[in-house]
C-alpha cells in the first residue's frame, strides 16, 4: 500500500500546523514531511526532535555535517539530497558537502573527526570505535557534543527509515543540491 503525501488542508488536523511551520521555514512542505503527517505523532516527533538538535552546542556547519554522513550512511537519498541544500545554506563548500555525501573526508581534522564518529555511531548502531571518540575528543569535542552528535542520530534514522519505506520523491527544490 502506497503512503499518502498531505498537503496542509489534506493532513489530520494534528499535522496541520507542523506542516504549517515547514512551510514557513522552507517556503514549501517537503515531501518527507508531507508523508510523515499521515501519522500525526511521528511527524510531532521528528519536529520536535530536529528541532531541539537545533539548539545542541554544535555550529551550524557542524550539525548539517553530522546528518549529512547519517544520512551518508544509512544510504538516505532524499536525505542526503535536503541537507546538502541546507549545507550549502550554512556556508558549507560543494566540495566538502560532495565528500561527506560520498563518505570522504574535508580535509579539516575538527570536522573529519566528527564526520567520522558520525558514521561509526550510525554503521555500529552506537558503538563507534575508541579511536573514533578519542579523535572526536582530541578534535576539541566534549562529550556534551557527543550526546549532540548521537541526538543527530538518532533524529536523521527516523527520517532516512521513512524516506526508504514509502520511498520518498526528492522535492525539485533538493534535485540541484
Amino acid at each position: 500500500m502506497p503512503f499518502s503525501m498531505h498537503t496542509i488542508d489534506s493532513a489530520p488536523e494534528a499535522s496541520q500546523r507542523w506542516l504549517e511551520d515547514a512551510k514557513q521555514k522552507f517556503g514549501f512542505v517537503p515531501n518527507m514531511l508531507a508523508t510523515m503527517a499521515d501519522e500525526p505523532a511521528v511527524l510531532e516527533a521528528y519536529m520536535t526532535l530536529i528541532g531541539l538538535f537545533e539548539k545542541v552546542t554544535l555550529s551550524p556547519r557542524e550539525r548539517q555535517l553530522v546528518l549529512l554522513a547519517v544520512s551518508q550512511a544509512n544510504e538516505c537519498q532524499y536525505c542526503l539530497a535536503a541537507h546538502s541544500k541546507l549545507a550549502q545554506r550554512s556556508g558549507i563548500s560543494p566540495e566538502h558537502i560532495s565528500a561527506a555525501r560520498s563518505g570522504g573526508t574535508i580535509g579539516d581534522e575538527r570536522l573529519d573527526a566528527l564526520l567520522t564518529y558520525t558514521r561509526e555511531a550510525t554503521i555500529t548502531r552506537g558503538y563507534p570505535s575508541e579511536a573514533a571518540t578519542t579523535r572526536l575528543e582530541k578534535a576539541g569535542f566534549t562529550s556534551a557534543q557527543r550526546l549532540a552528535v548521537l541526538l543527530g542520530v538518532a533524529t536523521k534514522t527516523l527520517s532516512n527509515y521513512i524516506n526508504h519505506v514509502s520511498q520518498t520523491p526528492i522535492d525539485p527544490q533538493f534535485v540541484s543540491a
